[in-house]
């Protein structure tokens, strides 16, 4: 992918290759705005409105819907076509009361994929960094953009690259997946983006990406290596969000 600076403008052949749009259609699409997701592993609303739920032939009609906030991310409107959408998060369609859940499948990389009205009120984050802020508690920076606080004893159980459950809108702190053997996790990059599988081992490293893990696809049984950062966990025992882990999408 070209580099795409700061720019406020991007060409279509320098888009992320998951993008459903025709690279040679037009020059120009819509980047997406500063917001929760980088632009190399977001949608813009516009291009999930038209592209991808077909809701609007062009994009002056997806532009008109937005604006009439006729969506909700994560449980809050978003007028803005340029917002960034990214994995785990959750869209709902206000007036059908449709729900959707942002996914890593295999090839596409990055899709959607229907979900009930009890799952759509939470989402899986994975835990980035840790930070000490005032008053001695510690801050868990998700890969959402969000921050959630918690005491200096409690914090030490939250591990990094593990998973927390967040009820939304509230985001309020439900559940905790730990990284560990057993765990079932989903790969979100790489060559094996979109495959789900339960964490055989982890191995030992430096940084994130120099950690291997290696896991057992439960689809077909094989076993395969990925880097602890291509990976977020999604369950212990099983996957708490919906996956399209089916004959057609999983088992390669």
């Amino acid at each position: 992918m070209a580099r795409m600076g700061s720019s406020r403008h991007l060409k279509r052949l320098a888009a992320p290759e998951f993008w459903p749009i025709l690279r040679k259609e037009a020059k120009w699409v819509v980047k997406p705005s500063p917001g929760p997701h980088p632009v190399s592993r977001a949608l813009p609303m516009l291009i999930i409105v038209r592209d991808i739920l077909g809701l609007a032939k062009t994009g002056r009609e997806a532009r008109k819907l937005i604006a009439e906030g006729h969506f909700k991310v994560d449980g809050y409107v978003r007028r803005d076509y340029k917002f960034p959408v990214g994995l785990m998060d959750v869209i709902e369609i206000v007036d059908t009361g449709e729900f959707f859940r942002v996914v890593p499948v295999p090839v596409k990389v990055m899709f959607l994929v229907p979900i009930t009205k009890e799952e759509a009120s939470f989402k899986l984050c994975r835990i980035e960094n840790k930070t000490t802020v005032k008053g001695g508690k510690l801050q868990l920076n998700l890969h959402d953009g969000k921050n959630i606080e918690v005491g200096a004893d409690e914090g030490r159980k939250f591990k990094t690259m593990s998973t927390v459950k967040v009820s939304i809108p509230e985001y309020r702190l439900t559940d905790y997946i730990p990284v560990e053997n057993g765990a079932m996790a989903v790969v979100i990059g790489g060559i094996n983006v979109g495959r789900v599988g339960r964490i055989l081992s982890i191995s030992g490293g430096m940084r994130h990406y120099r950690k291997l893990v290696l896991l057992e696809d439960i689809a077909s049984g094989v076993k395969f290596y990925t880097s602890l950062d291509k990976i977020i966990v999604i369950g212990t025992s099983k996957p708490e969000i919906t996956l399209p882990i089916t004959t057609k999408l999983g088992g390669r």
